[in-house]
């Protein structure tokens, strides 16, 4: 569990001092806006996937649907380049699904495969794409097989996001009180089916249906942390602001914490954090009047 005067001390840091903080405990890097941090998602991606093909080998990579705004310059450059990615191999990380575990509707938009088949795999140039038995979408009827492919070799590299918990993947922060995670197990955690945390699906509401909550998906199915962190280089990025801003503050201040899913980042030897400027901003880093009881509350004598 967060001390929260720790959290404090992490949310009070003044933005332009985080990239160079003496008390990260995993790298980061910030950019100035979606657009920039878009395109360098799809760029070294791209690159890794260029020194794979000069190498005449196989590129096994885990993609996640989001952040949005790699998608475009991904497919422009991968068609304008002429870069083959016919020796990749894709690990879909997580999928969205209905109160029964069932895959939602094809148009919902929490459908990952369809968002992923229309803006990740169908704008670039056929004799350039991802081979079909190569796209590997994880669901209920592929997930112990998908275990079994990631296990037979080592993934190279893991792209994705990060939660308003920290959540990589959909490795949420488990909320059972009769069920709470040990660091240790949600290290070792594999792909499984689960319900979707209260705060996971409000916050989703707010971002997507103008807080209908009741359309947002309340199960989902995701690889686990040991299956992301098992690549030799792990990437994730933000720029959806607010909803970010105190995950993103605890993975680069904090010893790992099952609070806090993405914390496992600091022990991963070659793992990134980008951000935008929004955000990777906290409020309480714009307000030192601000006081909470028992946190940094200015006692009168």
């Amino acid at each position: 569990m967060i001390n929260k005067k720790n959290l404090f001390s992490w949310c009070s840091v003044p933005l332009d001092d985080l990239a160079n903080h003496k008390g990260l405990k995993v790298r980061f890097r910030l950019v100035e806006s979606s657009e920039e941090m878009g395109l360098l998602m799809a760029r070294e991606f791209i690159d890794e996937i260029i020194k794979a093909n000069n190498e005449n080998r196989t590129f096994r990579a885990i993609v996640p649907c989001g952040p949005k705004s790699w998608y475009e310059p991904f497919t422009n450059i991968v068609n304008a380049e002429k870069v083959s990615l016919k020796n990749v191999v894709v690990f879909h990380m997580d999928e969205c699904l209905d109160w029964e575990g069932n895959l939602l509707a094809k148009n919902d938009p929490h459908n990952f495969q369809t968002f992923m088949e229309k803006y990740f795999y169908d704008p670039v140039q056929d004799n350039l794409a991802v081979k079909p038995e190569n796209r590997l979408f994880l669901n209920p009827d592929t997930m112990h097989t998908i275990r079994k492919k990631i296990s037979e070799n080592p993934i190279d590299y893991t792209l994705g996001g990060w939660g308003q918990d920290g959540h990589i993947a959909y490795n949420q922060s488990r909320r059972n009180p009769f069920s709470l995670l040990s660091i240790e197990e949600l290290r070792n955690a594999s792909i499984r089916i689960q319900d979707n945390n209260i705060d996971t699906i409000i916050a989703l509401g707010q971002r997507s249906f103008g807080a209908a909550y009741q359309f947002v998906p309340p199960m989902s199915i995701t690889l686990g942390i040991k299956e992301c962190l098992s690549a030799k280089k792990v990437r994730v990025f933000s720029d959806t602001g607010g909803w970010k801003q105190t995950a993103l503050r605890v993975a680069l201040f904090s010893d790992p914490d099952p609070e806090y899913p993405m914390t496992l980042l600091s022990e991963h030897p070659d793992a990134i954090i980008t951000a935008t400027r929004e955000t990777a901003a906290h409020p309480i880093s714009l307000h030192p009047e601000w006081e909470f009881k028992g946190v940094n509350e200015k006692v009168s004598l």
